[in-house]
């Protein structure tokens, strides 16, 4: 059957019913007329639950060590060592206080994540990067200094070192799995999981209420200190009855099965991922692997052993599992064996890439896969808006979930701010008042900072689409505008695989230019294994953007779409410096502010030997010799 003609899977989607209202002054609202379902008291309620009805069945899996079998977590055992862990946070005598996780996803780091919900302690999990990948530790310790924890998890508390000495923690309890530290103060973790449970817990559950604080998350910040959000119970369990809602569950329906890599540290792996799977009684196994070259390849050795009923990635992901697919029939098979759905996450997947996988499900499978992706942020439980029916457009944000309440305000003809109101909204940020209050209108809805479009403006069930942060877009001197959300999505896959991300320049100038990470791994591969200064000068890889670069101007008239000068980038991201995330999103307006000096590289008279030009209008009269 042709990709094109074969039919999705068909799903038992929310429904598309949809109040809009168009106001005078030409915002319009929106919300579905679905009403939100049944919202859970807290988090603990749902592990006690799923104890009961299925105690022996697995939570979480995970590998310890390459190689090594999967070590399963059932939900009976989760609750016993979630009581025993909040007795001994409840023993600590810290009412209240937070307690911060350093170290990533692990079955005894989801166990804690609950225990300090059962204890009312705020659970703050920090991304790793900040405590293994920074030199200077300063974002971390602002973000100690801010939380206050009376507690600290890690995992390995020698791989953790470094940075627990440099926060010079006092008065704050340690806790490690594995790995001490010899003049470490901290507490195993088979000491904690051994204590006797008494009345306390009970007594602190019975206690949790809807606006109780269960978590406080740190939003990605592209200058100075993330931003810290307080997450309510309340917030969490209506967040969990959206995404229960996207597709219709009954008694006959198998519980879902997980590979995720996603951070717990981040809303999307942490809450929309982590907590429908608690919800839904599913089993989740953690990847040990990372859509990166070097590191997918434990995400394909997993798949051939995990099939999966619903996965997700980012589209450097999809594209490595696209070329694994097409090369392994096994592999797809396996893949396919169970799927129901797939969500991308970090940007839009590239048209060319969406055409691929839905040809190897159809292969596989004899129908298309949909891909059912949602929007949100830190700030709204990662709750805004979903896809929620089959569809062959990648880039849709979808329509609002239950319980939610869009206000779209007007940029131009075609484009619309975006802001949210509903349960799963933050009420402010923890300490910074000011920053609050400029994230809210005046009539309570929060700003997201991001522009849509309708699909089709007279069929708003069509969906919305998105269209860029507002805060990266800029002017030419000319005057015209460039969206530089859309306009990056379209080049990294116009330059894939030799380049990994971009940047876009021309605020205020002439044309647009590009700063460019190349794909080491990859450009190697193909034109040799060459120190990387000498790399980026290589003539042959030059040619290979200049083409790819023409290739994309071809099909883009408009001074704003096309691309004169790229420039390639030796140094990566910077993580003190908030160029990027754990997760691998680049802050534009961060590494813009940082390489200010490459910028002007990148337009100056005197083109370098790492410059690629590709507009003949802004040849230079002269090149610096290599």
């Amino acid at each position: 059957m042709a990709m094109s003609t074969a039919p999705f899977l068909p799903l038992p989607f929310l429904p598309r019913d949809l109040a809009v209202e168009v106001r005078r002054d030409g915002a319009i609202l929106m919300r579905s007329r679905v009403p939100l379902g049944p919202v859970e008291p807290h988090l603990p309620a749902m592990l006690l639950r799923q104890a009961r009805v299925r105690a022996a069945q697995p939570w979480l899996m995970q590998r310890r060590g390459d190689g090594a079998a999967w070590r399963a977590l059932s939900y009976g055992e989760a609750a016993e060592q979630a009581q025993a862990a909040a007795q001994w946070l409840l023993a600590q005598d810290r009412p209240g206080r937070a307690v911060m996780v350093l170290s990533g996803n692990s079955l005894e780091h989801a166990v804690f994540e609950l225990a300090a919900m059962k204890a009312r302690m705020p659970y703050v999990p920090v991304t790793p990067a900040y405590s293994l990948l920074s030199a200077d530790h300063a974002k971390l310790r602002a973000m100690v200094e801010l939380i206050d924890p009376a507690v600290v998890f890690v995992q390995e508390a020698a791989r953790f070192e470094r940075a627990l000495r440099a926060l010079g923690l006092r008065d704050v309890r340690v806790i490690h799995v594995e790995a001490p530290v010899a003049g470490l103060a901290s507490t195993p973790w088979s000491e904690v999981t051994a204590t006797p449970v008494g009345e306390a817990v009970q007594a602190s559950i019975a206690a949790i209420e809807p606006g109780t604080v269960a978590k406080v998350l740190f939003t990605s910040g592209s200058t100075g200190v993330p931003k810290a959000v307080p997450v309510t119970q309340h917030m969490l369990c209506a967040t969990t009855a959206m995404h229960a809602q996207t597709v219709q569950r009954d008694a006959d329906t198998p519980p879902s099965v997980l590979l995720e890599w996603l951070p717990w540290s981040h809303v999307a792996g942490g809450t929309a991922i982590f907590d429908s799977v608690l919800e839904d009684g599913g089993t989740m196994y953690l990847d040990d692997g990372r859509p990166v070259p070097g590191e997918f390849e434990k995400t394909l050795r997993n798949l051939e052993e995990v099939s999966p009923t619903r996965f997700s990635s980012v589209p450097a992901g999809y594209a490595m599992l696209a070329d694994a697919l097409e090369r392994s029939e096994s592999l797809g098979h396996h893949f396919f064996r169970r799927l129901r759905r797939l969500t991308s996450s970090g940007a839009k997947l590239p048209d060319s890439l969406y055409q691929r996988l839905q040809a190897q499900a159809v292969r596989h499978l004899g129908h298309r896969v949909p891909f059912v992706a949602g929007y949100g942020s830190t700030e709204t439980c990662a709750a805004t808006t979903v896809i929620h029916w089959p569809t062959e457009l990648p880039g849709l944000v979808g329509l609002p979930q239950p319980g939610v309440e869009l206000k779209l305000v007007p940029l131009d003809d075609q484009r619309y701010e975006v802001r949210v109101r509903g349960p799963s909204v933050m009420s402010g940020y923890l300490a910074q008042p000011e920053l609050t209050r400029q994230a809210f209108d005046d009539e309570g809805y929060y700003g997201m900072g991001d522009a849509v479009t309708f699909v089709d403006r007279a069929r708003p069930e069509e969906g919305l689409a998105f269209a860029g942060r507002v805060a990266e877009e800029f002017k030419l001197q000319s005057g015209i505008f460039v969206r530089v959300g859309s306009l990056r999505v379209e080049l990294v896959g116009a330059l894939a695989p030799w380049i990994t991300d971009v940047v876009v320049t021309g605020a205020d100038r002439a044309w647009v230019g590009l700063l460019a990470w190349p794909n080491v791994a990859a450009c190697r591969e193909r034109f040799g294994a060459l120190p990387l200064p000498e790399l980026l000068r290589q003539p042959a890889l030059h040619e290979a953007l200049h083409q790819a670069l023409q290739r994309h101007n071809a099909d883009h008239s408009g001074s704003s779409r096309r691309i004169a000068r790229m420039l390639l980038l030796a140094e990566p991201p910077s993580l003190d410096a908030g160029e990027i995330t754990d997760k691998g999103y680049v802050n534009q307006r961060a590494v813009l502010a940082r390489r200010a000096a490459d910028v002007e590289r990148l337009y100056a008279a005197t083109v370098g030997p790492d410059v690629v030009v590709i507009d003949p209008a802004h040849t230079p009269s002269q090149r610096e010799n290599a």
